[in-house]
């Protein structure tokens, strides 16, 4: 099961490392990443696996907004199969 997790927010040094960190911890594949800076704000996408994720969903989501919170910038995460679904309306 994948999911995306996007991060937006005032640019500083470690955001990546970070968020890579929780995934890492949790035991999440990290498949690809694009990031870029827009006019001042650092704006990333995360496509990531979650199927061997250690951890529940929600402790993931909380996991992720907290280190969010630490670098300053809003952290989200949302299942892959939300995005499909969306799709099919």
């Amino acid at each position: 099961m994948k999911a995306v997790i996007t991060v937006v927010g005032k640019d500083t040094v470690g955001i990546l490392a970070k968020v890579a960190g929780v995934c890492a911890a949790a035991n999440v594949n990290v498949e690809e990443v694009t990031q870029s800076i827009l006019a001042g704000t650092f704006a990333m996408i995360m496509v990531v696996e979650i199927s061997r994720c250690n951890v529940s969903f929600d402790q993931l989501q909380q996991q992720l907004a907290a280190a969010g919170e630490e670098k300053g910038v809003d952290v989200k995460v949302t299942r892959q199969e939300l995005y499909d679904a969306m799709h099919h309306i």
